[in-house]
Formats: structure tokens, C-alpha cells, sequence
């Protein structure tokens, strides 16, 4: 007899998972395994976060269970936050959301939006957990297909006209989580009119919305006229702040939603812990020259691997956000013999294109967020592997 429930046997194993166990089998063999599969920044939390943390965590009175809904502080500085990157209005008490991390709240959002049997567009290729929390919540995964020919924008006109009737909820993620694709305001005009004519609500992933790069600047779905009436959006302070562990994020959006998912929240967890509540604070009214610094790290990471990757045969866009590169699969070996082959081999860990949906067959991810010189050893062992000699992956 199983204890777990159906829907937690049927839930497909967390594909990163299964790539961490093998990481761990190597390394016992003595592998110096370096692994560009994982998001999660290897940058430090900005002193002066970390420093309002401190400050905050020693004062008794922030011991004490935090309000469901974050507090006014916190709300209120998301809310000048988009008053001052978006030029958008919002209301800190019914249109601010705090998040114990964007995951999370998406997951909630999904159960607190849609009934059992209900459809979800999911961006294909995209972030495998969209389609978990569908499934945990007893939905439909409805694959939205996105072209690769025009920076990965969804072909709405590839949808199933059935599947489109009983679909409820819409899922965007710009810049985009695996693809590093980036879009401009269009994208998300012709999102909201498309939801408004088939009865349709919209949620927008912007985890990485401050992790880009030159002089792009990523665009809020909250710019479009009547986005609130339709959508929501995610943010973080994971990816721009490199504050991954410390689970802090917010959704703002429509309002309906939003209190639907307050409830949810509500009777499941309690708000995140004051302190680091008090520290996103200090995070959101800096003036972001910590993120832009962040920022031009990465670049030089991502520019260095697109030069190996173009040295070895290997097509890839540059992309203008993010901190992944998404690349062709050399020859004609699947997403998971090559992602393998690549561990097995080159003790380098990259993600087979097949995480992130049934249009990533044929590429692979790579995360910048290692060290410089493990970067520069990944690029090493990835040329050597590429030319068919011995890696020494001992080191």
C-alpha cells in the first residue's frame, strides 16, 4: 500500500533531481563534477541586504508570526518599485501580493485560479514546475507552443481550438526560463487580447525581469492598458538580488486573483519571516547598481561560453536576458544522450532540452552561475569532449 496520493505517484521525478543523484554517485567516484544545469546564482547577497537583515533579526518584536498578505512596508515598496521601473500604478493593499518566492505563489495561484479538469497554457519549451503544479492541481497542461523562429513568442494561431474551450489560465515567462528569450511590449499586447477573446486570465513569470543585459530593458505586462482587468505578474528577488534561499517574492495584478490566492495562502502557510521581509525593502528602493553589476558578471560569463560553444559548432543565440544559453544539440543525438554523454564524459552537468517540454528535443541549457574559473575549466572540458579526447575530470 502506497501512502502518497495518486497525483503525487502519477507526478513525473523532478528531472534536476535525477541530475543531482548522478552528480552525487560521480563525485563519490572521486569526479570533479562542475554544474552549469542548476539557476541559482553563485553571486553573493549584496552587503547592504544582508546588513537591514541583521539589523532587523536581533529585535525581539520580528519573531513573531508575519501578516498573510506580507507587510504594508514591504507591499508598498513593491508598488514604488513599479511606480518607478514601469511607470505602472498599484494599489500596495488589493493589487501587491508578498510571496514566500515566486514558486511558490504560482503553485498557489494555479489551485486558487482553476477547478479539477480545467486547461493551463504552458509555454513549450518552459519551466518544467508550471506543469507540476497544473497536475498537483488536478488541471490540464495545455503545451502553448512558442516559435523559435521569432525570439520564442507563443504561436496562439498552433492552438487546439477544443483545448482552447475549457482552458482557464494563460502562463507567460519573459525573460524566459529556458530559452533566455526576451520580447518587446506587442508580445504582450497581443497576450491580453487574446486572453480578453477566449475568456482567459494571464499569468506572467518575470523572475528574471532585472537580469538583462546592454541597454534592454525587460517590459512589464502591468504596461499594457487593461492588463489588470486580466493578469497578474511574478516577481523575485531570487535572480536579481541573489537572495535564492531567502524566499522573497510578490505577485501584483488583478485583483480578484490575487485575493483568491491570499486565501489560498492564507490557509496554507504564514507570512515570510519580518526580517527578510524588511531586508526586500532595502532591496526594491536601492537604485540597482548591485543588479547592474550582477548583470555585466553575467554577460562576460555568457559571452565567453557562446564564444566555445560558436568555436565548437554549436549555434546559439546571444540572449539579452537571463543567465542561461540555449544551444543546438550538436549532430543528431537526443537532448538526454547528449546532456548524458556530456556528464558522463566531460563531468560537465548541462540540462537536456526535454526538462522544459516536448519543443526542447534537440537543445540543452547551460546556467552561467559558477565561478569564472569553473566556467573557463566547463569550456575546457566541453572543447576536449567535443573533439572526442580524454577529459580529466579528476581535478
Amino acid at each position: 500500500m502506497s501512502y502518497a496520493s495518486k497525483q503525487v505517484q502519477s507526478l513525473p521525478p523532478y528531472l534536476f533531481s535525477v541530475f543531482h543523484e548522478k552528480k552525487k554517485r560521480l563525485q563519490a567516484k572521486g569526479v570533479d563534477v562542475i554544474d552549469l544545469g542548476i539557476g541559482a546564482p553563485d553571486l553573493p547577497t549584496p552587503d547592504f541586504i544582508v546588513d537591514r537583515l541583521k539589523e532587523e533579526a536581533v529585535k525581539p518584536e520580528h519573531h513573531k508570526y508575519a501578516p498573510y498578505a506580507g507587510t504594508q512596508e514591504f507591499r508598498e515598496a513593491v508598488a514604488a518599485f513599479y511606480e518607478k521601473q514601469y511607470n505602472v500604478s498599484l494599489d500596495p493593499d488589493k493589487e501587491v501580493l508578498t510571496l514566500i518566492g515566486s514558486k511558490e505563489g504560482i503553485a498557489h495561484m494555479i489551485s486558487a485560479v482553476i477547478d479539477p479538469g480545467e486547461g493551463v497554457l504552458i509555454p513549450d519549451p518552459g519551466y518544467p514546475v508550471y506543469d507540476s503544479a497544473v497536475h498537483l492541481a488536478y488541471g490540464k497542461s495545455v503545451p502553448l507552443p512558442l516559435d523559435p523562429d521569432r525570439g520564442y513568442v507563443p504561436m496562439f494561431d498552433q492552438l487546439d481550438k477544443e483545448e482552447l474551450k475549457h482552458a482557464k489560465l494563460m502562463l507567460l515567462n519573459y525573460p524566459s526560463n529556458p530559452t533566455g528569450a526576451t520580447v518587446e511590449m506587442d508580445t504582450f499586447l497581443e497576450a491580453v487580447l487574446f486572453a480578453n477573446k477566449h475568456n482567459l486570465c494571464i499569468a506572467q513569470d518575470a523572475a528574471y525581469g532585472l537580469v538583462t543585459f546592454d541597454d534592454y530593458q525587460a517590459p512589464s505586462i502591468m504596461q499594457v492598458p487593461g492588463a489588470k482587468e486580466v493578469a497578474v505578474e511574478f516577481g523575485s528577488l531570487s535572480k536579481s538580488f541573489n537572495m535564492t534561499g531567502w524566499r522573497i517574492g510578490y505577485v501584483v495584478g488583478n485583483k480578484e486573483i490575487i485575493r483568491a490566492l491570499s486565501i489560498v495562502k492564507s490557509n496554507t502557510d504564514t507570512g515570510q519571516f519580518l526580517p527578510i521581509q524588511k531586508a526586500g525593502v532595502t532591496a526594491l528602493q536601492s537604485n540597482l547598481a548591485a543588479v547592474r553589476h550582477n548583470n555585466a558578471i553575467y554577460q562576460k560569463r555568457m559571452e565567453t561560453m557562446l564564444e566555445a560553444l560558436w568555436e565548437m559548432g554549436i549555434h546559439a543565440e546571444k540572449p539579452r536576458g537571463t543567465f542561461f544559453i540555449w544551444a543546438k544539440v550538436p549532430g543528431t543525438q537526443t537532448s538526454k544522450a547528449f546532456a548524458e554523454k556530456m556528464l558522463e564524459e566531460a563531468g560537465v552537468i548541462v540540462t537536456p532540452g526535454t526538462a522544459f517540454g516536448a519543443q526542447g528535443e534537440g537543445y540543452f541549457r547551460i546556467s552561467l552561475s559558477v565561478p569564472n574559473e569553473r566556467l573557463r575549466e566547463a569550456v575546457q572540458r566541453m572543447k576536449t569532449f567535443q573533439a572526442g579526447g580524454d577529459v580529466d575530470d579528476s581535478k
